[in-house]
């Protein structure tokens, strides 16, 4: 029997989260079953156990994936030098979790799956674990952001960067809320606003 490439091992994985975040966005996390993931992925059920063995499972390496696509690339711009700005990091952040909605089909938005496990993760004790996690650490980066701008002379010198990365981190859920609610947020809105805030204060 040949042997599977892990691209093909890729495939079908991502084929199955895909189906997943499809499924929760019409139906929400508790109203979905493993029967709804096996229709929309195509893929018998043994298919799909071979790569999840529950719906927490699939839950669990949704989120990770949502740490590689907005916490690394969050990395990457916070240790640049020189070091951006508020604004400008803010905006490119922005400008990844418009491409993670971008890369959906559609109603398949994966922007539309994470206030779902936000609200999850307040009363499933399986989930919890895994959300606060994936928050912890993109927080983390803010943080060492803040320790960044502390470094550079852009805070005070007893300036409290945990206090300051925890405010930081507050700018990416408000706006994915509202891009996904009001719908009239883009990048260049959240730079501006940004920018014309910090200029304002003292």
């Amino acid at each position: 029997m040949p042997k599977v490439s892990e691209e093909h091992l890729q495939r079908r994985r991502n084929q199955i989260l895909d189906a997943a975040r499809l499924c929760f966005v019409r139906k929400g996390f508790h109203e979905t079953s493993m029967q709804d993931i096996f229709a929309a992925s195509g893929l018998s059920a043994g298919a799909v156990y071979r790569y999840f063995k529950s719906k927490n499972e699939i839950v669990e390496a949704i989120c990770t994936d949502t740490v590689e696509r907005i916490a690394d690339p969050l990395a990457r711009i916070v240790e640049q030098d020189p070091l951006p700005g508020i604004d400008e990091v803010a905006g490119r952040m922005a400008e990844e979790l418009v491409g993670i909605q971008s890369a959906g089909d559609g109603e398949a938005d994966p922007l539309r799956v994470a206030p779902q496990a936000w609200a999850l993760a307040l009363h499933d004790p399986q989930v919890s674990p895994v959300v606060r996690r994936v928050m912890a650490h993109i927080r983390g980066v803010w943080i060492q952001y803040a320790e960044r701008m502390r470094n550079a002379g852009r805070l005070p010198a007893d300036a409290d960067t945990e206090a300051v990365g925890k405010a930081l981190f507050g700018i990416m859920p408000g706006f994915v809320l509202q891009r996904l609610i009001l719908g009239d947020v883009d990048p260049d809105t959240l730079r501006r606003g940004l920018r014309d805030l910090s200029g304002s204060l003292p």
